[in-house]
């Protein structure tokens, strides 16, 4: 990770990542994005990653491409579907019932996503949502590689296109192509795990750079390309392998500091709040998505033992937890929904008095604005996740935050965001009692203790905030070597991809 960008005292002051906002290096390349999904409409203006890769590629008249979010019959032929979006194209194309299946919801969700979040429990491996898998990566890199353009930047995002340039390869796509995972990456003995494992890993190589959230998850894939696929570490810090040379590196991703920090002043006495936030309680707040990887269930045990503990919190403080569904109909994914609401009837059940309940649950999105205000409002934030890529919500919890008079955040170990915000009470998720302690030294906490603590993470978050990510990423990828490094044919102006990428890399 590059060093961070020097600070500002005041919110209102702009960053030096975002002074560079119409100066974006690099402009003169248009830049493609390949994710999942595409951000149209109000999607494409709500904030974080979207607002952040919008304005790139709108200063360089870019291209965002995905699938549409639609699933249709025989479309597998069909041309993509173009819109013009704040000076970019988004160009979308459908997916068959079968492949969102065997792609979406079966490969990425049912194995990549617990096998990235180091759970080999809740794997599933099919091999044919492994096949259906490739050949809609293979799909969608044929689609676009018809509407690539000689010196494009091509960055692709996350676990759902992890082949998608050892396909735009054999299509002889030779722009700078670049991969960012937003989720971690396990040591290779869990990696390992899961047959054919290497076949997905050593598509990885036919990108230029890989970045990563943390240096935990770059020494992972190190460890398991050294040992798996036969790589070597240069001096320079790059993997080599088969003649190829992959740059890889850590871009923390981090947030719009000043846009989240003024929502938080300006809603945190909106009047839909008032019926969180009444009364004289202390507020605790968790937000996350209904996931199995969150450690909620822990965390409501942990509030269990809390007020096992200290009855004298018993109606003092309430604990609220924004939770909202995820990937419904996917059996981990319905047994997590249902033990969370086990726990909490539990809790409730236990201590809740007429005029106080423990636990509050919200089951649905809240506005982002309304975030905001809330998260200034609660004096704890507890972001505990078993495994985490990142997890904005702890740095949202830190924007939002009156400096004069901050909350304190609890954060996960396993989260990645606890590399940088250290000054946040560290905790063990799977350790209760620990948790349970940490939450009462974070009631408890002096003000001077607390303003301290707050001045530190808030510098880190605004000087690595969500610009300096992306300007970082993209300079790492338009300083890579140019393509002519890769492996050529004698005399040919081509690229010798095999037909199977993934296996035709010898170690």
């Amino acid at each position: 990770m590059k060093a961070g960008i020097q600070t500002h005292s005041m919110f209102e002051q702009t960053s030096p990542a975002s002074a560079a906002q119409g100066e974006f290096r690099g402009r003169s390349r248009r830049l493609v994005v390949v994710s999942n999904r595409v951000a149209t409409g109000a999607a494409a203006t709500s904030g974080g990653l979207a607002v952040a890769l919008c304005e790139a590629l709108g200063m360089s008249g870019g291209l965002w491409f995905g699938w549409s979010g639609k699933l249709a019959d025989n479309c597998e032929h069909a041309p993509p579907s173009s819109e013009a979006v704040n000076g970019y194209t988004a160009a979308t194309v459908d997916l068959t019932p079968a492949e969102h299946e065997g792609y979406y919801s079966g490969f990425s969700n049912e194995c990549l996503w617990p096998l990235l979040h180091y759970r080999l429990d809740l794997v599933k491996v099919d091999r044919q949502q492994m096949d259906i898998y490739f050949s809609v990566n293979e799909r969608l890199a044929k689609t676009l590689a018809t509407m690539v353009q000689k010196d494009d930047l091509i960055w692709v995002h996350d676990y759902h296109l992890i082949p998608f340039a050892a396909c735009l390869r054999r299509s002889n796509v030779r722009s700078k192509i670049g991969f960012f995972l937003h989720i971690p990456f396990p040591p290779p003995e869990i990696f390992a795990a899961v047959p054919d494992h290497k076949k997905l890993a050593r598509c990885l190589f036919a990108y230029d750079l890989v970045g990563f959230q943390t240096l935990r998850d770059r020494e992972n894939f190190i460890r398991y390309a050294q040992e798996h696929c036969g790589a070597r570490l240069t001096g320079e810090g790059d993997l080599k392998v088969s003649g190829r040379t992959l740059k890889v590196e850590a871009f923390p991703i981090g947030i719009d500091v000043v846009q989240f920090a003024t929502a938080a002043r300006r809603n945190a006495d909106h009047p839909d709040l008032a019926g969180l936030t009444e009364g004289s309680c202390k507020r605790i707040i968790g937000v996350d998505r209904l996931d199995y990887s969150k450690g909620l269930p822990e965390r409501l045990r942990a509030i269990e033992s809390l007020f096992e503990a200290s009855p004298e919190y018993r109606g003092v403080i309430q604990y609220l937890q924004i939770a909202t569904p995820t990937r419904e109909g996917i059996p981990a994914y319905e047994d997590i929904d249902a033990e969370l609401d086990r726990t909490i009837g539990q809790v409730n059940g236990r201590f809740a008095t007429f005029g106080w309940s423990p636990v509050s649950y919200i089951k649905h999105p809240i506005p982002r604005n309304l975030l905001a205000g809330l998260l200034r409002r609660c004096h704890v934030g507890l972001v505990t996740p078993l495994r985490d890529g990142m997890n904005l919500v702890a740095k949202e919890y830190v924007a939002a935050q009156d400096p004069l008079d901050p909350g304190v955040l609890i954060l996960s170990q396993f989260a990645g965001a606890a590399e940088q915000l250290k000054e946040a009470l560290i905790v063990n998720p799977y350790d209760g009692e620990g948790l349970a302690a940490a939450i009462r030294q974070a009631l408890e906490m002096p003000k001077v203790e607390r303003q301290a603590r707050h001045a530190m993470l808030l510098d880190k978050v605004r000087a690595e905030d969500i610009d300096w990510w992306r300007q970082q990423y993209l300079d790492a990828l338009t300083g890579e070597q140019p393509m002519a490094d890769l492996d050529e044919q004698p005399g040919s102006a081509t690229v010798a991809w095999p037909e199977s990428y993934g296996q035709g890399l010898r170690a």
